[in-house]
């Protein structure tokens, strides 16, 4: 019968396994080498006879906290986030760490007298976009700190990994397909936050379209959605109010392209007959928007996973790729004005 782990010791899982008690502690401090056979078979005892390590005398002997931080904006909303943070959390869940997670406001900065997460409290940090400034960033990397960040490239001069999925080449493309397949020329940008560099690859690839196929830029057409559905609703009911003239809208994330079919719905413009509608992200959702939207589908999901894997990385080997830029695609649906294809 197999005991209940508060009554396992180290010594029981060594003797089981025939190794040290030495060979035990290396492998579960991850302090020292420790042969792959060996591992398999310490592993496999631990599991039969369901022993945990104490945390805190693990933690006290590495120095480590065992947990991984994701700091992510104050304002994460939509779909958007739920993919991106399963892929961190399977990740770290492989390695058998934990994941705390905080956002960088001022209220959480007074209680902890700085940075919520940081060296304090975890042995690594995954940064979300904005959610640290760049004098933060250069604290933490000062002190050598691991950090990776996603959906952001690092300040210049800092060596810090980074995760991105590629915006410019695909929202040039996707902008060219309203240009190209339905004659539009009169196509609003919907930004998202201020600062945001997603926001600003996307525009940029938006503008080279308009110059390449000789449509002028007008700045009119750049309007603020900040990747919200209710902000990207009032401003395209404001846009509309106020007489502003346009045949598509290229809104900076699907969030944003919901607010703009619903406040284009109850202005009584049709979609995509009157006004072409795409996004970008292809979230879960945007398949069965009426009309189905034509959009960008990102990676998020794995955009997670190698962003933790190589924070992991870093913290194991001290190395890891120092900026990683994922494949984009374009989803042809309805809300362009083609016949659906995904």
């Amino acid at each position: 019968m197999t005991r209940k782990s508060s009554s396992v010791t180290i010594r029981d899982v060594a003797r089981q396994a025939d190794v040290s008690v030495a060979t035990v502690s290396r492998l579960i401090n991850q302090t020292a080498p420790v042969s792959e056979d060996v591992a398999q078979r310490i592993q496999a005892v631990m599991k039969e006879l369901r022993y945990t390590p104490h945390v805190a005398a693990r933690n006290l002997a590495t120095n480590r906290t065992n947990a991984i931080g994701l700091m992510v904006s104050f304002n994460i909303y939509g779909e958007f986030f739920g993919p991106m943070l399963n892929g961190i959390e399977s990740v770290v869940g492989e390695y058998g760490l934990s994941l705390l997670i905080s956002s960088n406001n001022l209220t959480l900065r007074n209680e902890h007298g700085g940075m919520p997460l940081g060296p304090n409290n975890t042995d690594g940090l995954i940064i979300y976009a904005d959610s640290l400034d760049d004098a933060d960033i250069h604290h933490l990397y000062e002190m050598e700190f691991p950090i990776v960040m996603v959906y952001r490239t690092p300040p210049d001069g800092l060596k810090i990994p980074s995760v991105n999925v590629e915006n410019k080449a695909t929202s040039f493309k996707i902008v060219e397909h309203l240009i190209k397949a339905h004659g539009r020329r009169r196509i609003v940008y919907m930004r998202g936050p201020a600062g945001q560099q997603d926001s600003s690859w996307r525009e940029l690839g938006y503008r080279k379209a308009l110059e390449e196929n000789g449509i002028a830029y007008d700045p009119s057409l750049i309007l603020l959605g900040e990747f919200e559905r209710h902000i990207a609703a009032m401003t395209i009911a404001d846009a509309v109010q106020n007489g502003l003239e346009f045949d598509a809208v290229f809104a900076g994330d699907d969030d944003a392209a919901v607010g703009v079919l619903g406040a284009l719905r109850d202005a009584g413009k049709r979609v995509p007959q009157d006004v072409a509608v795409v996004g970008f992200d292809d979230q879960r959702t945007s398949s069965y928007l009426t009309p189905a939207l034509t959009t960008v589908r990102a990676p998020t999901l794995e955009v997670g996973r190698v962003a933790a894997q190589q924070l992991i990385n870093l913290l194991r080997n001290g190395t890891a790729e120092c900026e990683t830029v994922l494949p984009t695609e374009i989803v042809i649906r309805e809300s362009c004005g083609c016949h659906r294809s995904a």
